[in-house]
């Protein structure tokens, strides 16, 4: 039987590979795409989403959500997606509007409906904040959360201490990391490096794979390809949110984890949204420097696992099956 999956995202471009990827796996059931602010305004990241799920050939409802952070000002990434967030592709507007309902509602009604259900998050956490704060019963449904965001331990994106979708909301990832749900944090530096697509992975992709679903991986990316490269120094396309989602599919891709208390700076100047990960375990200690920590302490042994390394083979091996016309796995 499917494994069932609910999706949260602000679509841009590797949000919508991560959308493709989870659609077309047959062990993988997706019961809804909810629809965030982010690196997209709503209306644009829910036409994104529409968009990826009428080229898979589904009809996944898609419900739009929260339109702004919960406490902070809104800030989108044009400037690394492109305008409409698919590297400026032009792809046709898609036939379905949006389902109707909002998708905090979505999230809570879905996830109590669901025991065991798998929730994927690919933007800054409002949604499920919101749903969190409404129905916290809702955390003891959800078998895996995994999270793409943050930044364990290394640097930022979007500041030298922060990653984008957590620095977009940092109360909200707050809210959710300190909720008990069983947390997946997938940092935006696993898709870096190895894990990169280069040029001969967009190679294999565009001639040898040469599908409307391997050009999409690549054509809808072509925008991020030049920033990584000349901002970030990488080799070739970044894709986090991908790798997340291959995660949540394959937990093996991730090749080494441990569990720790994760924290979300709120007040911090120059820290504002640094995932603070209690690596060495310190913070179970009941001393005064770490007193801040007696929250985490008291609810119990830590419930969030921190993915540290990526199997990069085996991840694009993954990406490459969900590209082909036949899924074989």
């Amino acid at each position: 039987m499917p494994r069932k999956m609910i999706i949260d995202t602000d679509t841009a471009s590797d949000d919508a590979v991560a959308i493709m990827m989870a659609l077309r796996h047959p062990d993988i059931e997706v019961e809804a795409i909810t629809v965030v602010s982010g690196n997209m305004p709503l209306k644009q990241g829910s036409i994104n989403a529409r968009y990826t799920v009428e080229l898979c050939s589904m009809d996944t409802p898609v419900y739009e959500g929260a339109e702004k952070p919960m406490v902070r000002e809104t800030h989108h990434a044009e400037w690394f997606h492109g305008p409409d967030g698919m590297g400026n592709m032009n792809y046709p507007a898609p036939k379905a509007a949006p389902a109707e309902g909002h998708a905090v509602d979505v999230l809570i009604d879905t996830i109590k409906a669901n025991p065991g259900i798998i929730v994927v998050t690919l933007g800054p956490m409002t949604n499920l904040a919101l749903a969190i704060e409404r129905t916290p019963e809702i955390v003891e449904n959800v078998s895996r959360c995994v999270v793409m965001g943050g930044a364990a331990n290394v640097v930022g994106n979007v500041t030298p201490a922060a990653e984008y979708n957590i620095w977009c909301d940092p109360e909200a990832a707050r809210i959710c990391f300190r909720s008990g749900m069983p947390m997946e944090l997938v940092g935006w530096e696993l898709c870096r490096g190895e894990a990169n697509l280069d040029d001969e992975d967009m190679h294999h992709c565009k001639e040898v794979i040469d599908t409307k679903y391997s050009h999409f991986v690549v054509d809808c990316n072509v925008f991020a390809l030049d920033i990584n490269r000349n901002w970030l120094g990488d080799p070739g396309i970044g894709l986090p949110d991908p790798v997340a989602m291959a995660i949540a599919i394959d937990p093996s891709i991730c090749s080494r984890s441990s569990k720790h208390y994760v924290e979300i700076e709120t007040d911090g100047e120059f820290t504002r949204g640094m995932t603070v990960v209690d690596e060495l375990n310190v913070a179970q200690q009941d001393d005064y420097p770490v007193s801040m920590w007696a929250y985490h302490r008291e609810k119990g042994e830590p419930w969030t696992t921190v993915c540290w390394e990526l199997d990069a083979k085996k991840w694009k091996e993954l990406l490459y099956a969900m590209s082909q016309d036949e899924v074989k796995l």
